[in-house]
């Protein structure tokens, strides 16, 4: 039990995940969460002002657990050929992983998407943003054609869709999923190589 001085918004983010696994987002209560918690609903409010900004930072933070990851990759040294084919592996791995390992809170974060668009918005954008980060790398090592940065970022996050936008989440656990990756994946690098 929890009491109400030690409460944390992290630990009001896990009870209000185990919520959502177990009730679903259309069943799910902000009172629900505090009796988890073992504290009054004002608690939590103290924390989130609405149940829709408690959904929301459910939301954003379950999206932030995959940029951690893929910042890594963004950042490291060496090639930008080889940074990119490796960011967009993880991307779609850390995806695979969330819609296999996490059916019930996958399910619920698709229910949640129409009501948390900025929250989804921003998660995208920090996505093309780390894209246009290893691209501006490869022009300047002239291993990439010189470019419109961000709508060539733009152009790789929309190509490669079917392996990380969730309306395609039903797809990723057939065995050739790697393999169709690896195709859009040859594609993409003849159009970004300075010397295909």
């Amino acid at each position: 039990m929890t009491t109400d001085n030690a409460l944390t918004p992290e630990q009001i983010l896990s009870a209000a995940e185990d919520v959502l696994r177990r009730f679903g987002p259309a069943k799910a209560t902000v009172v629900d969460v505090a009796r988890t918690l073992g504290v009054s609903h004002g608690s939590v409010y103290r924390h989130f002002p609405s149940k829709a900004a408690l959904r929301d930072a459910v939301t954003r933070r379950w999206l932030d657990q995959t940029h951690t990851s893929l910042e890594l990759v963004a950042i490291e040294p060496g090639p930008a050929v080889e940074r990119l084919h490796r960011w967009l592996v993880t991307l779609f791995t850390a995806k695979k992983k969330k819609a296999l390992d996490d059916p019930e809170l996958f399910a619920t974060y698709m229910a949640l998407i129409p009501e948390t668009g900025s929250t989804v918005e921003a998660h995208i954008e920090t996505l093309i943003a780390q894209i246009g980060r290893i691209i501006q790398d490869g022009v300047e090592a002239g291993d990439f054609r010189p470019t419109h940065i961000g709508t060539t970022a733009r152009a790789v996050f929309e190509a490669t869709a079917h392996f990380h936008d969730p309306a395609y989440a039903v797809e990723w656990n057939d065995p050739s999923a790697p393999d169709r990756l690896e195709a859009v994946w040859a594609l993409l690098l003849g159009g970004l190589l300075r010397n295909p």
